[in-house]
């Protein structure tokens, strides 16, 4: 499956620091990130060509992926906004996002984005980038302000990764590090990462799993080449629709009820609680009287660790160590 490709442009490290300075303000002082050894960079994110020829100073993020992943890179210093965060940040970024103004709670408008002076927008999905919303990328870009959407939320063909891997996560890791001139840090990240991962404990013996992510009539759950799939093989758990050709997916209770999971993953966001799904699951007729419900084998995990992001290795991380909690 084509992915998301990273061409690094040659240059010398003369033109690199010209291009620095070229996108400097007097009033505004160089990002730590920008040096002389930036390389500019080409990226083909979802089909949209981007070009970097000089680390951004002033950007906005959307969503949680996007800001943490930033935050964790260190680079909160360049960061002028963030929106539609989907929940608190991990303790380790908190004073760091504290200091960052929240522009909205949801999408921004295009409006109240280009009032920030960004020249750097990354959101994590394609559908934050819309005339409704914080505008339409190619318009951004007319404007000077580059665009950039975490690829795992890709959904044009030839881009959405089919199946998600922590491979690929790890490339937009690489990616945005390369756009700030920070690459050693994106390889200490992932190091640390993939540390997580090797430490994490499987269960011994086969345990089903229903990721539940909202909905109440309708299920909305996690299906089989996305980040629920991706967290859950990871954390040695057999998803019920891992046949499902799709990140998430809309299912029946009947079909739940049916396969009768070992244990529900609840995904806790503000908006629809973990503790709001288990009201709804144990006043249910029907689902009341699954083994896991009865029996009160939950799992949960933060919304923003549900999607495509820094977080997904300690979901896999906190899974295997509720698991052994639940015995």
């Amino acid at each position: 499956m084509p992915r998301t490709r990273l061409v690094v442009l040659a240059t010398t490290a003369a033109l690199a620091l010209a291009a620095c300075s070229a996108q400097s303000t007097p009033d505004a002082p160089a990002t730590p990130t920008a040096s002389a050894t930036f390389t500019p960079v080409t990226l083909d994110n979802c089909g949209t060509e981007v070009t970097i020829d000089a680390p951004p100073t002033k950007v906005v993020t959307i969503k949680s992926t996007a800001t943490e992943l930033l935050l964790a890179l260190g680079l909160q210093d360049v960061m002028i906004g963030t929106a539609f965060a989907d929940g608190p940040v991990p303790a380790d970024y908190a004073a760091a996002y504290e200091a960052i103004p929240v522009v909205s709670d949801k999408v921004p408008g295009q409006e109240a984005l280009l009032a920030l002076g960004p020249d750097f927008v990354y959101g994590g999905w394609e559908s934050n980038f819309s005339a409704d919303g914080a505008g339409e990328r190619t318009a951004l870009h007319d404007l000077g302000i580059g665009t950039y959407v975490s690829p795992a939320a890709c959904k044009e063909e030839g881009y959405m990764p089919d199946p998600l891997t922590f491979d690929e996560v790890a490339d937009e890791i690489r990616e945005v590090a390369a756009i700030f001139g920070v690459p050693e840090r994106a390889e200490e990240l992932i190091a640390e990462q993939e540390a997580t991962l090797d430490g994490a404990a499987k269960p011994a013996e086969e345990t089903t799993a229903l990721w539940y992510s909202s909905g109440s009539d309708t299920p909305y759950v996690g299906a089989g080449i996305g980040a629920p799939q991706m967290i859950m093989d990871a954390a040695g758990l057999t998803n019920i629709f891992a046949d499902v050709h799709d990140t998430w997916t809309s299912a029946g209770w009947e079909q739940v009820v049916a396969a009768d999971p070992d244990v529900i993953v609840l995904v806790d966001a503000t908006w629809n609680t973990a503790e709001k799904k288990i009201g709804l699951l144990e006043t249910n007729p029907a689902t009341s009287q699954l083994t896991a419900v009865r029996e009160k084998r939950y799992l949960t995990v933060p919304f923003a660790a549900g999607e495509a992001g820094v977080r997904n290795a300690e979901a896999v991380a906190s899974l295997d160590e509720q698991l052994a909690e639940l015995g």
